[in-house]
């Protein structure tokens, strides 16, 4: 069993019951039923309750008069994401900045809830950036088909017709290659980020730590930047019109 941290102790001690009540539910068994809680569940379900109080406290403090710090940013996030957007090539990209900002700050709080010493990022297990891979490929294939309907498929076929059992293939494979990339993307970058400022935290406790922390940082910031980009490339392409 992994480390347990220890508000996953907490969890394992308390709410093992609860937690196994809900694997059945989705027809799972725990590998050690007496703890079923894991690190990156419990991560996940600390960033969801940060991410709700601070929902919580930006919409109690909106104002369009006197906007606070939070709004500020929320805006100023809002806005970035919608030039980016633009800039990659979707057309009316405001019908689909709401899930960049979700995948973006959701992306980018696990990564950095593992710069405090006791917690660290789930996003260091690769199901969870194998899961949000495979959101982002039913979301932008999704909104493929929202966008062109059943014509949706002619891209898979090429621009010529007697060129679609070669093309065919090889986009199926492009496809199915894109979630595989999200993952190995996010999973690697931040695994091999925790695991070399682990190791400087264990070996000296002073100035080298606070730099690879920083580092942690960084990396957090960009692997959360990188997956939303690409997510909105994806998304450009798929609901994209020939001319």
């Amino acid at each position: 069993m992994e480390h347990e941290l220890g508000l996953t102790a907490l969890f394992n001690d308390h709410l093992a019951g609860l937690g196994n009540a809900i694997l059945s539910a989705v027809g799972m068994i725990a590998e050690h039923p007496a703890r079923p809680w894991e690190n990156w569940i419990v991560m996940e379900i600390l960033v969801v309750a940060i991410l709700v109080a601070l929902v919580l406290v930006l919409r109690a403090s909106l104002s369009a008069e006197n906007p606070g710090k939070i709004q500020h940013l929320a805006e100023a996030l809002y806005g970035f994401l919608l030039h980016q957007a633009h800039e990659v090539g979707i057309e009316h990209p405001e019908k689909y900045v709401n899930y960049f900002g979700t995948v973006f700050i959701f992306i980018l709080f696990m990564n950095l809830i593992g710069a405090i010493p006791a917690f660290e990022s789930p996003t260091i297990s690769v199901v969870v950036p194998a899961g949000l891979a495979a959101c982002t490929f039913l979301y932008y294939n999704g909104m493929g088909f929202g966008a062109k309907g059943i014509g949706y498929l002619k891209h898979f076929m090429g621009p010529v017709w007697w060129m679609a059992p070669l093309l065919i293939p090889i986009e199926i494979i492009s496809h199915l290659a894109r979630p595989l990339s999200l993952t190995v993307r996010l999973y690697g970058n931040m695994f091999g980020g925790e695991q070399v400022t682990g190791a400087f935290l264990n070996l000296v406790h002073l100035l080298i730590p606070v730099i690879f922390m920083g580092l942690h940082v960084f990396v957090g910031l960009l692997q959360a930047y990188v997956f939303t980009l690409l997510t909105m490339i994806y998304v450009s392409m798929a609901t994209g019109h020939d001319h």
